[in-house]
């Protein structure tokens, strides 16, 4: 039997390893034909490994790299443990409204399920289950790595960690990012709705006055600029030709 691999060094040793569940001392035997393969950066390499002996045998494939040995290949599945998480917490929350808290990774193999940490402590599913816990109003998914306050209190100020881990290869953290849980800025608005009043009455009175000083007849005044002359013409003999009126513009 064999698997294929890819790993990321131009030479890269590999430590296959054979563990059997019904394992009897003196009845089985594991080797491999190639017990060291060198393969190129991104090329594929193919591992063999050969038993016998055993009648229903659990078979790993573990990487090895000094000190750090991880589980790649388990019951036929690639496994891959899991990267630094990504999360996406709001520096600032305001107390009564909605706050939503992420977490991702796409590296681990099967996908990572999602812890959270605050200020050190680990967050149960049911906030109400813990004494610790108990003011805060959250739900929180380990799929998905939603953390969600609905809604905020005081209590959830605090330093929060995101963990991802599959069973696999050691479970990852991300860095601690503060969330301050801060009540309505209620002056911060008042005070913004009197100056814009305050601007808006500045505004009625200068037209106001304007309008009492007549600035708005004036410049009524100035946009016409035609003109009608009317003169009465004067009295003429019969003989003459008779305008009886005559305009000017």
């Amino acid at each position: 039997m064999g698997t294929e691999a890819t790993r990321g060094t131009s030479q890269l040793p590999l430590l296959a390893s054979v563990i059997l569940c019904s394992l009897a001392l003196g009845r089985g035997a594991v080797y491999t034909s190639e017990p060291e393969v060198r393969v190129a950066e991104n090329k594929p390499a193919k591992l063999s490994c050969s038993y016998s002996g055993f009648s229903s045998p659990r078979v790993e494939w573990k990487f090895a790299q000094g000190d750090i040995t991880s589980l790649v290949c388990y019951n036929n599945k690639i496994t891959v443990p899991p990267s630094k998480p990504t999360v996406n917490i709001p520096s600032s929350a305001t107390i009564g409204n909605r706050a939503v808290l992420t977490c991702s990774e796409k590296d681990g193999s099967p996908p990572s399920e999602f812890y959270w940490f605050k200020d050190g402590v680990l967050m149960p599913t049911e906030p109400k289950s813990s004494r610790a816990f108990s003011n805060s109003s959250y739900s929180l998914d380990h799929k998905t790595g939603e953390l969600v306050f609905d809604p905020v209190s005081a209590f959830d100020t605090g330093e929060y960690i995101c963990q991802a881990q599959n069973g696999y290869g050691t479970p990852m953290r991300s860095e601690a990012v503060r969330m301050e849980a801060a009540e309505l800025n209620v002056g911060g608005i008042v005070a913004a709705v009197l100056v814009t009043l305050i601007l808006l009455g500045f505004l009625i009175l200068g037209i106001w006055f304007a309008y009492r000083r007549g600035y708005f007849d004036r410049a009524k005044k100035g946009t016409s600029s035609k003109k009608v002359i009317y003169s009465q013409p004067a009295a003429r003999s019969e003989g003459e030709f008779r305008q009886t009126s005559s305009f000017l513009v």
